[in-house]
Formats: structure tokens, sequence, C-alpha cells
């Protein structure tokens, strides 16, 4: 009962985002549409403010994307006919990670082929997820020193995680839609194969906020400040994103998140000087992974700072660190 009152504002507050932004995008109100964004964020985190640390970053990580949709979809279709039903709307709206409501013009058509192998590729990564929350149970039971058991767990956990939602929730819902007309897509798509930073973030690395960056940022601001400029823009923006998921939550870790994707902004930049330059050892592919997985994992703490995965990382796997 004591969260009842803040889970019915987020519902009510997230049913408005929705209804509201479907008129915006309608009318192409690209400017209420950031306004729209900055209000939701401000509301959810006052009515967050003091609930648990797992419920508090899951209210702001789901408001923040649904008006993130909205920007998405207005930009998306401006100078272009808007042709989505409400349903259809509502659908992409709450039911779909993406940011191309584009998609969902044929929501209620034929299946689209490859769902069962997406929803079967979805379940086998959610066991494997699973299977390594396990194995993170098994070792804290052990009598390991408690440094090597924090990273080696913390590790695990992350991995299961990402496996558990990027990999199988996410491509699971992507088959689903499939079979309701939507081609809809992996929004990891084999990111471990990446032989560049470029191509990490540009191209396999959480899909829904290429799109979403791509149309709300990197675009509009190519136009008017070089393409190092606008690209750099994206990475800071990805930071606060990240500082609302990461780091208020727990209220803990302030510009850790950011400096993150500071870092990977300037890599980006600097590997694109190399290949500018004709430095080309990433065409080779082991060195290439053995960069990418360096600018990855070297920094990763900034990211998942201790507070963070101490309240809600370990205690979303049902674990306490000792």
């Amino acid at each position: 009962m004591l969260h009842l009152l803040p889970l019915l504002c987020f519902l009510l507050l997230n049913s408005v985002i929705i209804i509201a932004g479907y008129i915006t995008a309608k009318k192409v109100q690209v400017v209420l549409a950031w306004f729209m964004l900055v209000i939701s964020v401000v509301v959810i985190c006052l009515i967050s403010w003091q609930l648990p640390p797992i419920i508090k970053m899951l209210a702001i990580t789901a408001t923040t994307f649904t008006a993130m949709k909205v920007i998405a979809t207005t930009e998306g279709y401006s100078g272009k006919p808007f042709t989505l039903t409400f349903k259809q709307w509502v659908a992409f709206a709450a039911g779909w990670a993406g940011m191309r409501a584009q998609l969902f013009e044929t929501l209620g058509t034929i299946a689209v082929p490859d769902a069962w192998k997406m929803i079967t590729f979805g379940v086998s990564r959610l066991v494997a997820g699973a299977l390594l929350i396990a194995v993170a149970h098994l070792l804290v039971r052990q009598p390991l020193n408690s440094t090597f058991l924090y990273v080696t767990v913390s590790a695990l956990l992350l991995v299961a995680f990402s496996l558990v939602l990027h990999f199988g929730l996410l491509s699971i819902s992507a088959g689903i839609w499939r079979l309701s007309g939507v081609h809809a897509y992996y929004l990891f798509n084999r990111p471990a194969i990446s032989t560049g930073l470029t191509e990490f973030w540009g191209k396999r690395w959480n899909i829904a906020f290429i799109e979403m960056t791509t149309v709300t940022l990197f675009r509009p601001l190519r136009h008017k400040v070089s393409n190092a400029a606008a690209l750099m823009a994206v990475f800071i923006f990805s930071g606060l994103l990240h500082e609302l998921a990461l780091s208020v939550p727990v209220n803990k870790g302030y510009g850790h998140p950011l400096l993150y994707f500071l870092i990977q902004g300037l890599a980006v930049l600097l590997e694109k000087r190399l290949a500018l330059h004709h430095i080309n050892f990433l065409q080779n592919k082991i060195t290439a992974r053995l960069w990418v997985f360096f600018w990855l994992v070297a920094p990763i703490p900034l990211l998942f700072h201790a507070t963070f995965l101490q309240e809600v990382i370990w205690p979303l796997a049902g674990l306490q660190m000792k």
C-alpha cells in the first residue's frame, strides 16, 4: 500500500505522455516534445524520490523512454504524412523498445518471417542469463576473497542482466511483434563482432538509442556545427540519460556515467582520426576487437559505479554484498 500512490501517479503520468505525445507528434511540435521530456523527468523524479532504488530506476527509465519516443516520432514524421492510428501509436509507445514508430504502420497485417527464430533466440538468452545468476548465487556462498568476489559476481550479474533484457526479453518482444505484422528487429545486433567503436556505438549496441539520437540530435546538429561536435553532443546526451538511470536512483555516483560516455565519444573521434591518417591496425580483427574491448571495459566502473551495483544490481539478483 505504501507504494500504491506513486505507482498510480507513474501510470497516470505515462498515460498523459502517450496521449499528449500522439497529438504532439501528429502536429509536429518538436519544441513541445522536448518540453514534455523535461517536465516528465522532473515529475517522475519527484514522484519516485522516496521509493527503493530499483523501483525508482525502473520508473525513471520507463518514463524517460516514453517521452523520448514522442521526440523521435515528432522528428521522424517531420515533412512526412502522419499515418499512424492512435491504436498503432499506443502499441508502439507502450509495447516496443525501439524508436521508429513507422514500423507500426503495418500492425495487424500478415506475420513477418523469422518471428519464432527471434523468440527462440530470446528464450535461449533468458536461460543463459538465469544460469549466470545461479552461478553468482553459488559464488557468494564460497569462502572467497571479498574483493575478488565483488568484482567477479558484479561482472557476472552485469552480463546476466544484459542477456536477460537486451538479448532475451527484447528479442522475444521483437518476435512477438513480427507475428502481428510489425517489422521489428534485434535492438542489439551482434555487438561482440564489432571491429571498431564506431561500428559498436553506431550500428550494433542499443539500436533504439542510435535511432533516437540520430533523428533528434545528430542530424539537426550536424547542419549547424561540425560532425565531431554533433557526435560529442550525442555522447554527452547519452551520459546525461545514464545519470538519470544509474546515479539518480541511488543518489550517488553523479558525473561518473557522464564521464564514461565522454571517454567513449573521444575514443570514437580518436578512432576516426587514426583511420583518416591510414593507421589501419583496426583492419586486423583481433587487434580491432581488443581495441573495442579495452575502451568499453576499462572505464566501466565509472558507468556501473559501486553504489549502483550495491543497491540495484545485486538486489535485483536477490543478493547482498558482504
